[in-house]
């Protein structure tokens, strides 16, 4: 029985050589394989069924919007999951799901990694396999929040992914949000915090979730923003934020008050980073995807396919 993950790869090859006239060689580069197992891999989807005269499978609609996605906004990879039902949970749990299958494809090749916080990676943590990779460091991107959902945390994020591969992880040992810049300057003349944002900016991949403040915010939900802060920063043009870094409609860093002063990886430095995984779940934040995808803050993503439906519909 074929399951999702290797229906989804079978259609998206079969598209790329019958309808957009990619070559095996091309293929086989894009998704790191050899050219004789695309070859077994198109000879399998005939085999399956999903290939006649046209391709034949649920898939095509996902396979379809990623390839939107990812040649609108140059994107490396995208990765389309179909919605399991309209329920925020189970869509998070499947997006999770994916992006765990995606790492793990690629975990070979990732020395470093870094990752920051959110429900949607506490879910591509719980899913991801047991696999050795002794050899990687795994780098929490930003500080605690407060006493509330420590589960999802990067600095347990990072212990979590980090010990299902018998690797290493960092900490870092300070709030994500300190009340003024003398204490944030005492806090960055530590060592052991310094070392571990510097870490943080030089590793060869990053997971990261992008999130509104405005509709099902779990900013909110820990206690971090109350509704007079919601209002503030509608008022300054906030759609969006990575890991308490807000930014506008065009993507640019927006340094609200509300920010104080910020401790973890900038997003300025997040777009020097090699390869940046965005994990998406709930249509609720396509403004605040949009926005990430035309500044460039991610170049792999993975989502659900109500979401990249109405990201189309946004550009065309």
């Amino acid at each position: 029985m074929v399951n999702w993950e290797e229906q989804r790869q079978l259609v998206k090859i079969a598209t790329l050589y019958h309808y957009e006239d990619w070559t095996q060689e091309q293929i086989a580069k894009k998704f790191g394989i050899s050219r004789p197992i695309v070859s077994k891999l198109l000879h399998r989807a005939k085999d399956q069924g999903m290939v006649e005269v046209y391709i034949k499978n649920e898939n095509v609609h996902t396979v379809n919007l990623e390839r939107k996605l990812e040649e609108h906004f140059h994107l490396r990879e995208a990765v389309v999951v179909p919605s399991p039902a309209p329920n925020l949970e189970r869509v998070t749990n499947a997006v999770g799901r994916a992006g765990a299958h995606y790492l793990s494809k690629k975990i070979k090749s990732i020395n470093s990694l870094g990752i920051s916080w959110g429900n949607t990676l506490a879910e591509l943590v719980k899913e991801f396999p047991y696999v050795i990779k002794d050899d990687i460091q795994v780098v929490p991107l930003e500080g605690g929040m407060g006493r509330k959902r420590a589960d999802i945390h990067a600095n347990q994020l990072a212990y979590e992914l980090a010990k299902k591969m018998n690797g290493t992880c960092s900490y870092l040992y300070a709030p994500a949000i300190v009340e003024t810049k003398e204490l944030k300057d005492r806090l960055m003349q530590m060592s052991d915090i310094n070392d571990v944002i510097e870490e943080g900016k030089q590793v060869d991949t990053a997971l990261i979730s992008l999130g509104t403040p405005y509709q099902h915010s779990t900013l909110q939900s820990v206690g971090y923003l109350q509704e007079q802060d919601v209002e503030q920063l509608k008022e300054a043009g906030v759609v969006g934020e990575i890991g308490f870094r807000f930014y506008d409609r065009n993507g640019t860093p927006i340094h609200h008050s509300l920010e104080k002063e910020y401790i973890g990886v900038a997003l300025e430095d997040i777009k020097k980073i090699d390869e940046v995984i965005g994990i998406v779940a709930g249509s609720h934040k396509v403004e605040s995807v949009l926005a990430a995808l035309k500044e460039g803050y991610v170049n792999v993503l993975v989502i659900d396919d109500q979401t990249a439906s109405k990201l189309i519909s946004e550009i065309e």
